[in-house]
């Protein structure tokens, strides 16, 4: 949720002119407050921070409306005696992040974001420890490879809201000029914390390793391409890989690094997630859209209507259109995707899926403006169908 936020935000920075042209601003500013309140309550000192609501396996043996849940969802807490870097980390790079986007409107907002921001690098900075050593029931779901890259993409959004050269300094520990980032994801920030650091320094060494990941991606690269044109990172969420990456490549076209390639790169990539394969891939959008997105909440029929696994197996559209939901998409090179509710590797719908696409078409425009309503509809739904039953 954290890492979404922090995209949401980053487009919302980098693009505001487009919101403001789309008529979209104070929706997407809208957008990203709602899990930001979230993350203030969760927030309930210095170095504590309430980082999972529920458990796994649990929640995922429901299937229904997440109003209707009865079972105990457990708050796990982070702390001095047990920390966890990356996601007190990842969160402050939200809050700081944000605390720029919401700066020129709403001051009175950014501050205390920006204090919250604070607190918790320090936290996540002074208290190193894998996350998921305390809450050992995210290993099986949001396992974390490393904490570094959220330490130095968090250190890095504090510089650019503060312009204290103190976070560039934190953020030099942990940072690589020589590591290629696998991609652009909730658990690998690298490449967008040495982005972030070649546009505040200009760094050559920098410039040259983003270059190198954005090779990686463009055609003829390392990344392998699908027969209708995807570059296909995994097979779990293929597409949300590719909108990441889409985001990357413009942010650093606008800073001078292969702007022609990334831009031409970009919209290859929005284009095939909106059609261009011949298919839809967000739901109630373009040319045979999914129809049964691997959603509990919008595949049941309205209250008071029981809803339960029978909604699961039906073979039918969901009775709730999500508007605006991106599913994982192909599962191989082969563009092979089945719009079936119960196949959650390519018609899942997930946050991070939609923020880094929501950016990247913010980022397009004037071209793909008239979006920008579109797409401020298919984050705020999906906060609010999640928040209330994922932490």
């Amino acid at each position: 949720m954290a890492s979404s936020v922090t995209m949401l935000a980053w487009g919302l920075v980098e693009y505001r002119d487009a919101y403001e042209l789309a008529g979209e601003l104070q929706n997407g500013l809208d957008c990203i407050k709602w899990p930001l309140d979230y993350f203030i309550k969760a927030h309930v000192a210095d170095n504590k921070f309430y980082g999972q609501v529920g458990l796994g396996e649990t929640d995922h043996d429901y299937w229904g409306r997440p109003e209707d849940m009865t079972m105990g969802r457990p708050a796990s807490l982070l702390d001095e005696a047990h920390g966890g870097s990356e996601v007190a980390a990842e969160t402050a790079a939200a809050m700081a992040a944000a605390s720029i986007a919401f700066r020129p409107t709403d001051s009175a907002y950014a501050d205390p974001l920006l204090q919250h921001a604070r607190q918790l690098y320090d936290f996540g900075y002074n208290v190193r420890e894998i996350y998921h050593h305390k809450i050992s029931d995210a290993e099986d779901f949001y396992p974390s490879t490393s904490y570094n890259d959220e330490l130095a993409w968090g250190a890095m959004w504090l510089h650019r809201a503060t312009n204290d050269t103190d976070y560039l300094r934190k953020a030099e520990e942990f940072l690589s000029s020589d590591d290629v980032a696998y991609a652009m994801s909730w658990d690998d920030k690298d490449v967008g914390a040495q982005l972030l650091y070649y546009i505040a320094t200009g760094d050559q060494a920098y410039q040259n390793i983003v270059e190198r990941f954005l090779q990686n991606w463009f055609p003829g690269g390392d990344i392998p391409y699908t027969k209708k044109g995807l570059a296909f990172r995994a097979k779990w969420g293929s597409l949300r890989y590719s909108a990441n990456t889409a985001l990357v490549a413009l942010v650093a076209a606008d800073y001078g690094i292969l702007p022609d390639e990334g831009r031409d790169f970009a919209q290859s990539q929005i284009d095939y997630m909106m059609g261009s394969s011949g298919r839809s891939f967000i739901v109630g959008y373009g040319q045979n859209p999914p129809v049964q997105p691997h959603h509990a909440a919008a595949s049941c029929p309205s209250s008071p209507a029981e809803c339960g696994w029978s909604q699961f197996e039906a073979d039918a559209p969901n009775p709730h259109v999500l508007y605006g939901a991106m599913v994982g998409g192909p599962t191989d090179t082969d563009d092979t995707y089945v719009d079936k509710r119960s196949d959650s590797v390519g018609n899942e719908v997930t946050t991070d899926y939609n923020a880094g696409l929501q950016s990247s078409v913010a980022g397009r425009c004037p071209f793909c403006c008239h979006l920008g309503t579109f797409l401020h509809e298919l984050v705020s739904h999906i906060y609010r169908f999640k928040l209330a039953s994922a932490s």
